[in-house]
């Protein structure tokens, strides 16, 4: 009979994820060792695989848990523009506020999802690459209700990949409690759409 899991279980899983993405982040993915994601956490190899079978299982349920919290965020700013009744430029801006914050807290996650989602076997690889296009697809519903005057068929997915190209990397260089905040980013952000593709 298998044990049953402690109520602990998910927590000590999603720090074995936060300190494996540190791990992936500093090393790479293809250098980070279970013994060395094990010695950060402060457990024995042994006690790691009581939680996950390899490393790259490690990454899928890192990528899986991350890529479904974006979605989810999706989801949350849809419902909070439409119970505090937003414009749908506002309601954009909601959106990618709502991404630097996820982005300043989860910078190593972005980085694995970034960097190492093509060291996941085929059939985990193809879950989560459709759930990064779910999530640029949506950016583009929200840029078109945004700017119906501005986004054509021909160059809708140029300007939604404008934007990624603004937040996506941020994790390089954008330092929570450095000179300029992800919130300040943000508005920065916002602006330069604003400016950009308002008629």
């Amino acid at each position: 009979m298998a044990r049953p899991k402690s109520a602990s279980h998910d927590i000590k899983r999603e720090q074995i994820l936060d300190i494996a993405a540190s791990c992936f982040a500093r090393q790479s993915f293809p250098a980070a060792s279970m013994n060395d994601i094990a010695a950060a956490c402060g457990t024995s190899k042994a006690r790691l695989y009581h939680y996950y079978e390899s490393k790259e299982a490690i990454l899928f349920d890192l990528l899986d848990r991350y890529t479904q919290r974006l979605l989810a965020l999706i989801g949350e700013s849809e419902a909070r523009a439409q119970r505090k009744n937003l414009s749908e430029r506002d309601a954009l801006a909601e959106l990618v506020h709502a991404f630097l914050a996820e982005y300043e807290h989860s910078a190593t996650r972005h980085a694995a999802l970034v960097s190492d989602t093509k060291f996941l076997g085929e059939v985990q690889r193809e879950l989560i690459l459709n759930r990064q296009r779910d999530v640029v697809a949506a950016f583009t519903r929200f840029l078109r209700r945004a700017y119906p005057e501005r986004m054509t068929p021909a160059n809708q997915t140029a300007l939604t990949m404008m934007l990624f190209g603004m937040i996506n990397w941020t994790f390089t260089w954008l330092r929570p409690g450095g000179s300029m905040s992800y919130s300040a980013f943000a508005d920065e952000v916002v602006t330069v759409l604003e400016k950009g593709l308002a008629g």
